[in-house]
């Protein structure tokens, strides 16, 4: 494993801003501290409304960005997915340093973040419209499809590189700028990212990253600037109603991926073998700090008690640890505020009458560490079935038969994913076409997948990521009227 002191230095710190990192308008930077230790890992520069205006003044590489062809386009793309996978081992130290998912993790992160960069390499070159003659006769129609323009992303802290490529890819592609403003939380893979994209030619001013401290700060203005056309964010419900109402003013064009509260449905036909294996996978990837993790474990009463002593089991045999150390299989929270925010709910659910049948407490020492937990018998009434749960924390609730286990599944104000296991395929489409989520897992505990598309229903977000849907959100569509 590369020196992190070797590592921390070549890594930008700075704003990046037309192609280089400068330092904030007001010389304020903001630290970056390692979760595992809660020390310092270094210091940012911390944006400020004057830098985002100057972001904006180099978007206005806007026109020849629009303009450059769209092989061009794909192929700096490709350049830079090249790159990132070049320094693949760089990119996962980086993500682990400032988030804390172990480091096997993040280098599947690294391979999931630059698919996105791949995939839209190679949509850039499919961007179709369509030409044909009026029914009535009097005239063509022309469709084409023009990029939307400079955009604001604003992007997650629990994956730190794909939350990024999976805005900035399709944005490029279309050809539109953006700044994208990383969570505060973890702007040094953001920050090396833009770096990246410098080596691989992308043209000054196409891409701009601000980490901040305080993003009303930063974002405010940006919202009321008549040059910026779009917003996508990825983030709780909670900020993303703001946003929202923020964007209804100058009507910016708007993609949310924002909070879920995924079911995860076992029914009495289940493979409890495979139903487990999926489990650990829904609710462990990212050490629960996932918005498709599965919150909710909602198994049928003919096998709850079988389920439950399965994933118990494997519950407690994780190694928790520094996500540097060989073996440890799930870090530290992201900071202590969410460490909290966890045992708060757990303390909420066994207050309530739930039990727990592994874990339940904070890990003392150095670092936001939260024991693998599994709660079961747990209330209709506890938070944990109603709030977003971003950490290692299972709630088992039982139901009797596939209406209720539906029924249970859709008591939610969200809908981004949710899991279902069953033997039987015709009660798997069925259940799959009622749940009331944009992504369903049949048999399937990781449903995250660069070619489809990814949002969700209902209080989860508007717009899709990914897929061959995804470059939609960064077009518009123009009807061009033509003589007979």
């Amino acid at each position: 494993m590369r020196d992190v002191a070797e590592l921390l230095a070549t890594v930008p710190t700075g704003l990046w801003i037309g192609g280089e990192q400068i330092p904030a308008s007001d010389g304020g930077v903001f630290p970056v501290h390692d979760p595992a230790t809660g020390e310092v890992l270094t210091e940012v520069a911390d944006a400020t409304a004057a830098d985002g205006k100057h972001a904006l003044d180099a978007a206005a590489a806007q026109a020849d960005w629009a303009a450059t062809s769209a092989r061009e386009r794909s192929e700096i793309l490709r350049r830079a997915w090249e790159l990132v996978m070049a320094r693949r081992d760089d990119l996962a130290l980086l993500m682990t340093l400032e988030m804390g998912k172990p480091l096997p993790e993040a280098q599947s992160e690294v391979t999931y973040g630059g698919e996105f960069l791949r995939w839209f390499s190679e949509e850039a070159v499919r961007i179709n419209g369509r030409y044909s003659h009026s029914p009535s006769g009097n005239g063509r129609i022309l469709v084409t499809k023009q990029p939307v323009g400079p955009t604001l992303a604003i992007t997650p802290w629990n994956f730190p590189l794909a939350m990024g490529t999976r805005k900035i890819a399709p944005a490029l592609a279309a050809g539109c700028t953006m700044i994208v403003k990383p969570a505060a939380e973890t702007p040094l893979t953001m920050l090396l990212l833009g770096q990246v994209f410098a080596e691989a030619g992308l043209p000054d001013g196409v891409l701009s990253i601000l980490p901040t401290s305080n993003a009303a700060r930063l974002t405010d203005p940006l919202f009321t600037d008549d040059r910026l056309r779009k917003v996508t964010f990825t983030g709780s419900t909670g900020v993303g109603k703001i946003l929202i109402a923020q964007s209804a003013s100058r009507v910016l064009r708007t993609s949310m991926e924002l909070g879920g509260n995924a079911p995860f449905v076992v029914f009495d036909d289940a493979d409890l073998a495979a139903a487990v294996d999926g489990a650990m996978a829904a609710k462990m990837r990212n050490i629960g700090e996932a918005c498709t993790a599965a919150n909710r474990f909602h198994v049928d009463n003919a096998v709850r008690a079988e389920f439950t002593s399965r994933l118990t089991e494997r519950m407690r045999a994780l190694k928790v640890g520094p996500g540097t150390l060989d073996g440890v299989q799930v870090g530290p929270l992201i900071t202590e505020k969410q460490r909290d925010a966890v045992a708060e709910l757990v303390h909420d659910a066994v207050a309530k009458g739930a039990r727990i049948t592994t874990g339940g407490t904070s890990v003392p020492g150095a670092g936001w560490f939260y024991e693998p937990t599994v709660l079961t018998e747990v209330p209709a009434d506890a938070r944990i079935l109603r709030e977003e749960v971003f950490g290692p924390v299972a709630a088992i609730t039982g139901f009797d038969g596939e209406a209720a286990g539906i029924a249970v599944a859709n008591d939610t104000e969200f809908g981004l994913a949710a899991y279902i296991y069953t033997q039987d395929l015709s009660r798997a489409l069925r259940a799959a076409e009622a749940l009331e989520s944009g992504m369903v897992g049949v048999n399937r505990g990781v449903i995250s997948d660069v070619a489809a598309p990814f949002g969700g229903v209902k209080q989860s977000g508007l717009g899709r990521e990914a897929g061959s849907e995804g470059i939609e959100e960064y077009l518009e569509t123009k009807y061009i009227a033509l003589p007979s």
